[in-house]
């Protein structure tokens, strides 16, 4: 069976305020395309649909104009949500798209419950797990501590007993939205870490043919059989450097794989440069990047006239200005920003203790504030859903 993975849309989503309404619609139509060219049998989408709980009216139209698409191509798209999802709002009518070949898992319950495609070769028994808030998920999995390892690993109990029910010889695809341990993050993901723990271990999805990953937005390969697709479009300065591609994943009737990336359209290349403003409308090596989207990270110790508008003569798609000049770093001038770079919630809080009274907090006061950190995102997680 040959299945086409991909996830992160992020539907809505715009990069540096530069609409990409018009590059995802392209990247529709390349999936469309790649699945009647390539004779597609399966589409597996790993959540992030779209980028927010409530998407705007284009997005939503674009959604359904890419479900019409596949489903007039006959081919069956097994779905998740993701982080970004509403669950229940993509979920809506899951029921009688289901009849069109368009199969959407938003509901945790169902975790162990698949959709089974055949082959020549027999089913395939696909499994959607939509990402789990822990502490929302808990009880439904009867884990007794909020956590993403234990709440994945209880799905995947489902799954595996399910599929010790199903005839023998039967390949299954899971997918999952999480962090998986070994995975490459980029700027643009929102943050899922739980009791200070983001990532899960790979091992956590063992006895299964096929892990279909969404979350992070960098195509990666974790085992041959685990697998991220990353997103189809960039969202952040961070992934310059990625190739954005979907997986064709050719699944054989004793559930080898064999595993090729197919390229997604490129809207407009990525360029991070670094130096003082003078230096970087001067070098020649610098062209390349003329028609690029550019970061420009400026290094000069005092703040120059006009640096944007300066750049934007020579690099007119600049679309980010970062200032960093060289100082020591106990130097008093040191912007607060930089202090805090690279730095979570839970260590900036510990910091700011150690600060007003002089000693850091004990072991029992850095879990209340993990805690009161993993409340507030579950009640903002919550709070976004219901809007």
């Amino acid at each position: 069976m040959r299945l086409l993975h991909t996830s992160d849309w992020h539907l809505g989503r715009a990069f540096h305020r530069v609409g990409m309404l018009g590059a995802q619609a392209e990247f529709i139509g390349r999936l469309v395309t790649t699945v009647r060219e390539r004779e597609v049998d399966a589409v597996v989408v790993s959540g992030d649909v779209y980028d927010r709980a409530v998407p705007p009216l284009a997005a939503v139209e674009l959604f359904d104009d890419a479900l019409h698409r596949l489903a007039a191509l006959g081919v069956p798209t097994v779905m998740i949500s993701g982080n970004h999802d509403s669950a229940r709002r993509l979920g809506v009518g899951a029921g009688l798209i289901d009849r069109a070949g368009i199969h959407l898992r938003t509901d945790p319950a169902a975790a162990g419950t698949p959709v089974v495609l055949a082959d020549a070769h027999g089913d395939v028994a696909f499994y959607g797990l939509p990402y789990l808030e822990p502490a929302l998920v808990k009880d439904e999995f009867g884990v007794e501590k909020a956590g993403h390892e234990s709440v994945l690993a209880a799905a995947m109990d489902r799954v595996r007993a399910d599929l010790a029910r199903r005839t023998p010889g039967t390949r299954s695809v899971v997918l999952a939205h999480a962090f998986v341990t070994g995975g490459e993050p980029s700027d643009s993901e929102r943050d899922i870490t739980v009791g200070g723990v983001a990532a899960v271990p790979a091992g956590v999805f063992d006895g299964v043919d096929y892990v279909a990953l969404g979350h992070l937005h960098g195509c990666q390969t974790l085992s041959d059989r685990v697998r991220y697709s990353g997103s189809p479009l960039p969202y952040s300065f961070s992934e310059a450097a990625h190739r954005k591609t979907m997986w064709l994943i050719d699944l054989a009737g004793d559930g080898s794989l064999t595993a090729e990336r197919i390229d997604c359209p490129v809207p407009r290349a990525l360029a991070r440069i670094r130096g003082t403003l003078d230096d970087l409308l001067a070098d020649p090596a610098l062209a390349v990047h003329e028609d690029a989207w550019v970061e420009a990270t400026l290094t000069d110790a005092v703040r120059p006239a006009d640096p944007m508008a300066r750049l934007t003569d020579r690099f007119p798609h600049t679309l980010s200005l970062v200032f960093d000049p060289q100082r020591a770093p106990d130097d008093p001038d040191v912007s607060y920003a930089r202090r805090l770079a690279g730095r979570d919630d839970q260590e900036i809080a510990e910091d700011f203790v150690a600060h007003v009274r002089g000693a850091g907090p004990d072991a029992r006061e850095r879990d209340v504030l993990r805690d009161a950190f993993d409340a507030v995102r579950a009640d903002e997680t919550v709070r976004e859903v219901a809007r």
